[in-house]
């Protein structure tokens, strides 16, 4: 029978590609995004596609209901996806920053997730996948909005898997290094917008940031394509036995390695000579 699979953050990057290889797959895929342009052209490119705004509770609740009457009420997985980065050091970053970051990279996560458990609950069966990243399990400077939002994630992700353990709901994380997508474009935005870099202590170091965020082309020698996320995504959706964890790109084998067997400041040491 066709699976169902719905899936944020489907305007670009990762999202886009995912939804696009899943639909191929033979899967019937709710490709969503935040703003109706790019809603629009989704559906003209094939997909179905739904607004879906994370950081809007009434835009989460109106996706679920609209995707559950085309499914007449099934879905077999979720594909946890749209997020951003917001570059700026932790002393720069305002409530308001932190809270904005937290609303769209966790808090609307959370909800959509839990608005699909009971579904997936009544089946017997349901994947839950997170697209988390290699900071949520190490941190780096001056992301540090970022590395809150995805280490929080984890652990609630953590949690629920022991929580939802003989459901049949399986739920995994992905935790890719640099993959090649608008992320660093967006964060420059994000940086610019909210950021009054010019006068924090940390201005000379931010002309660094600016300058890898205004980058061209591979974020470093190690960048993947999305595809890379992909094969982790059919593995966790297709296979009986789901890994808890996938790590993608030769980074993140690197630095869960690194964080096993290093003393913390040795980490620490490690982490702020990276280039």
């Amino acid at each position: 029978m066709e699976k169902t699979i719905l899936i944020t953050g489907c305007s670009s990057g990762i999202g886009y590609y995912v939804a696009k290889q899943l639909q191929q797959r033979g899967y019937r895929v709710f490709a969503t995004a935040r703003k109706i342009a790019d809603v629009e052209k989704l559906k003209t490119e094939g997909l179905e596609s739904l607004q879906l705004d994370l950081a809007d509770s009434a835009s989460i609740q109106a996706a679920v209901k609209a995707m559950l009457k085309l499914t007449d009420g099934k879905l077999d997985a979720l594909f946890n996806n749209g997020a951003y980065g917001q570059p700026g050091a932790v002393e720069d970053l305002s409530r308001t920053v932190l809270r904005e970051q937290f609303e769209t990279n966790l808090f609307g996560w959370m909800e959509l997730t839990n608005a699909v458990i009971p579904i997936m609950r009544k089946q017997g069966q349901g994947r839950i996948i997170h697209n988390s990243s290699i900071l949520g399990f190490m941190s780096m400077p001056y992301r540090g909005a970022y590395n809150a939002s995805k280490h929080a994630l984890e652990g609630l992700a953590d949690t629920q898997r022991l929580e939802l353990h003989g459901s049949g709901i399986f739920i995994s994380l992905i935790q890719p290094g640099p993959i090649r997508s608008r992320f660093r474009e967006n964060g420059r935005m994000m940086f610019l917008h909210n950021i009054a870099w010019e006068q924090s202590f940390y201005r000379e170091k931010y002309q660094s940031v600016l300058a890898r965020l205004e980058k061209e082309g591979n974020a470093s020698k190690f960048t993947q394509s999305p595809d890379a996320v992909y094969q982790r995504v059919i593995h966790a959706l297709e296979n009986p036995r789901p890994q808890i964890r996938y790590y993608v790109t030769f980074p993140t084998y690197l630095f869960a390695t690194l964080r096993r067997i290093l003393p913390y400041r040795w980490m620490d040491w490690v982490i702020r000579h990276i280039p």
